[in-house]
């Protein structure tokens, strides 16, 4: 008896430490530019960010720590008028050939035309599972959430809390999935105008610069990356690790109507679609359920 009310207030000790780990992050505090700076300002209480980019450089961001497992959030504005050619990105990612990686992607566009939303996951090196969307707003008129949500079984995109794409764990059937590296957060503004705009044919009209993407409120609800012990302890189905909790398990059925309405109706590319492409060799977690 003694033995087993030892264990348990090991483990009741180690979940508050744990617990402590979880962050609510600012610009200030939290992240840094590592290219660019001089087109670059954080301002107010660290709260809000600017990313420039003109015929000198563009600009980028990067958080001090990694993390695994939790939710990543940032309102963001976008760059507006004829942005094309422009990439803003916002992404998670970790280090070396076989990194993980995370994406959102903002395809700059010639003004009245609607943004693209590009999206990938990396695992182990291993990408080339885009999908695109077309955003059913302005977000260039006023702040947006974009979040990134991942956990042991599943990595959700939303926009303003509407899941746009899920991609579920199967590595128990050989899928890769990003659960064994810390990723940093990163965001970025930069010139992509061989490839961003209808495919490289529209360039940037550097008469409209300098281009400006704005920031506001990011957080970082996460677990700290602590190096390959995290691997178990931000994976840990105890209480405080909430996204480990069942309900952040598989989308409700209300989040999977609205994930319905957004491929039906604003998905304009999927690599799971593209046969051609891929020669009819699709990849594996396309025949699997996505939600």
């Amino acid at each position: 008896m003694a033995t087993s009310r030892a264990l348990f207030m090991a483990i009741f000790v180690f979940a508050i430490a744990f617990h402590s780990s979880v962050v609510s992050a600012n610009f200030r505090k939290s992240m840094y530019f590592n290219w660019g700076a001089q087109h670059s300002s954080i301002s107010g209480n660290g709260d809000d960010a600017q990313l420039v980019l003109d015929q000198t450089s563009g600009s980028g961001i990067q958080s001090k720590r990694a993390f695994l497992f939790g939710s990543i959030e940032m309102l963001i504005k976008l760059v507006p008028g004829n942005s094309a050619g422009t990439v803003t990105a916002y992404y998670l990612s970790s280090t070396g050939a076989k990194h993980d990686e995370i994406d959102f992607e903002f395809l700059g566009n010639s003004t009245g035309e609607p943004y693209t939303v590009h999206t990938n996951i990396f695992t182990q090196g291993q990408g080339n599972r885009e999908q695109q969307f077309q955003l059913w707003f302005d977000p260039t008129a006023s702040y947006h959430n974009y979040t990134i949500h991942w956990n042991p079984t599943e990595v959700v995109w939303y926009v303003d809390s509407i899941p746009i794409r899920v991609f579920r764990n199967y590595q128990s059937e050989g899928i890769g999935y990003p659960n064994q590296q810390g990723m940093r957060v990163y965001s970025s503004l930069w010139n992509a105008d061989n490839w961003a705009t209808r495919g490289g044919l529209v360039k940037i009209d550097w008469t409209a610069a300098p281009f400006v993407a704005n920031y506001r409120r990011f957080r970082a609800r996460a677990c700290k990356w602590n190096g390959p012990v995290s691997i178990i302890q931000c994976a840990l189905p105890t209480r405080p690790n909430w996204w480990t909790s069942p309900v952040y398990k598989q989308l409700t059925t209300s989040q999977q109507g609205q994930l319905k309405w957004v491929r039906d109706n604003h998905m304009i590319y999927n690599y799971c679609t593209d046969v051609k492409r891929f020669k009819g060799q699709m990849a594996p977690e396309c025949s699997k359920p996505q939600y």
